[in-house]
């Protein structure tokens, strides 16, 4: 079967593991945002953009509601254990940003927006299986088990999650503190990286057997 081999593929894990990384990070900055109740653009509220963004502001606790829906979608991501909740999660949010980028016209975000909705599609397709006993009616069903994300990859997940809020949190901080602070979460994202990567690698031989 295709499927099966492309889902026991090492390549292809590796590259959903990162793809999972990449797209929750993508929430995170502009979650945070939302959550601490701060303005997202400082677009001018004449123009249908400023105005959308400006009345969803304004709206109040559903703003901050928005964007702790985004910074948990990106957390479970980020956990590999949980992240086909954090992937459907994504799909909710993320089909009604597409549509707003292409409804109001958005310059170039649409094609962003558009390539996230298929990075999104591609994961729900990898997980696909997980979610086949939802569409069955009075049947038994056998959910074929593949290799999960070992417990480096979730550790891994839990330092960048840290590391990426650090790095989009906004608000007042000094300086040379805030340059410092940066410079230590970025070295401490590489470093991650680096490691859990070359402890795959080193492994590589295993990693089927020990389901990654």
């Amino acid at each position: 079967m295709i499927f099966e081999k492309l889902r026991r593929n090492r390549f292809n894990q590796w590259i959903i593991i990162h793809l999972r990384y990449l797209i929750g990070f993508a929430f995170f900055p502009s979650g945070l945002v939302k959550l601490l109740g701060n303005r997202f653009t400082v677009l001018s509220k004449d123009t249908p953009i400023g105005y959308f963004f400006e009345a969803m502001y304004q709206s109040g606790f559903y703003w901050n509601f928005l964007g702790l829906s985004q910074v948990i979608a990106g957390i479970l991501l980020m956990t590999q254990r949980y992240a086909l909740l954090g992937t459907l999660m994504f799909l909710a949010i993320l089909s009604n940003i597409w549509i707003i980028t292409i409804s109001l016209s958005f310059t170039g975000t649409w094609v962003i927006t558009s390539l996230m909705m298929i990075a999104v599609v591609i994961l729900i397709i990898w997980d696909h299986h997980k979610l086949l006993p939802l569409f069955t009616y009075n049947r038994s069903v056998t959910v074929k088990m593949y290799p999960d994300p070992g417990r480096s990859w979730m550790v891994a997940g839990m330092i960048y999650t840290v590391c990426f809020l650090g790095l989009s949190l906004p608000g007042p901080i000094q300086k040379g503190l805030q340059q410092w602070i940066s410079v230590g979460l970025g070295l401490s994202v590489l470093f991650t990286f680096v490691l859990t990567n070359y402890k795959a690698y080193k492994n590589r031989g295993v990693l089927l057997k020990n389901h990654i």
